[in-house]
């Protein structure tokens, strides 16, 4: 992100550069009021937004966001298993729909089921609510299952949660993750009983147990809206 100075004029300071983005991302301010408020024209303000975004893309995603290494599913875990009742479960999926302008292509395709206009968040956290793989930009009116099946993460699970087995209730379990009745059942990912009318008591438990620990992974949603704004608002598709 860094700028040289030129003959004919000075660069704006790295750090500026990268507070002016971190303003934008957080309260989600015009580009007039940000102009302003750094000192600078709106167009600085806006390739400040975007070369922030790309570094951190490129930078800093792969170190902050990542699905632990093979000693630390256990920790996780036992941290779930404490705080949830729910053994061997290492974190939990779900879906958000971040707004944006309608595109000019293939706009029907990004109305959702809410009534405007959107893409997709996916992401996994774990017990602690911290995010572990995230994957974003499929239309808002795509199913969760299809978003899952698009995403990396598909072709990755049999990896990341094939590891130690623990026998429950006389059955065999990988690690696995909670999603909920949108998403397809798999070794590696519970899902509540379909609710037809006639669950046993048994049955509704569960389905409790796992809507409760579930909650961890909507917080996390609520927390990361709440401190970047900009997700709150449309924003274009590109």
């Amino acid at each position: 992100m860094e700028k040289q100075d030129t003959n004919y004029r000075l660069c704006v300071p790295l750090q500026q550069r990268v507070a002016i983005a971190v303003w934008k991302l957080a309260t989600n301010a015009d580009y007039r009021s940000i102009a302003h408020l750094f000192g600078v024209s709106r167009l600085i303000a806006c390739k400040c937004l975007k070369a922030f975004c790309s570094a951190v893309e490129d930078i800093l995603l792969p170190e902050a966001i990542q699905f632990p290494n093979a000693d630390e599913p256990q920790e996780m875990a036992n941290y779930f298993e404490n705080r949830w009742g729910l053994p061997h479960c290492v974190g939990a999926i779900d879906g958000s729909h971040i707004p944006i302008l309608a595109p000019q292509e293939y706009h029907t395709e990004y109305y959702n089921r809410k009534g405007w206009y959107s893409i997709v968040l996916q992401a996994v956290v774990d017990g602690k609510g911290l995010f572990g793989n995230v994957f974003a930009g499929l239309p808002g009116s795509m199913h969760d299952a299809r978003v899952l099946r698009r995403s990396g993460l598909w072709d990755m699970a049999d990896g990341l949660f094939g590891g130690q087995h623990r026998v429950i209730e006389g059955h065999d379990m990988s690690y696995y993750i909670l999603g909920d009745a949108a998403y397809p059942q798999t070794s590696w990912l519970m899902k509540p009983f379909m609710d037809n009318g006639r669950l046993t008591e048994e049955q509704t438990n569960f389905n409790v147990k796992l809507s409760r620990a579930r909650v961890v992974v909507e917080n996390a949603f609520g927390r990361l809206k709440g401190r970047w704004r900009c997700l709150l608002k449309e924003m274009t598709a590109t």
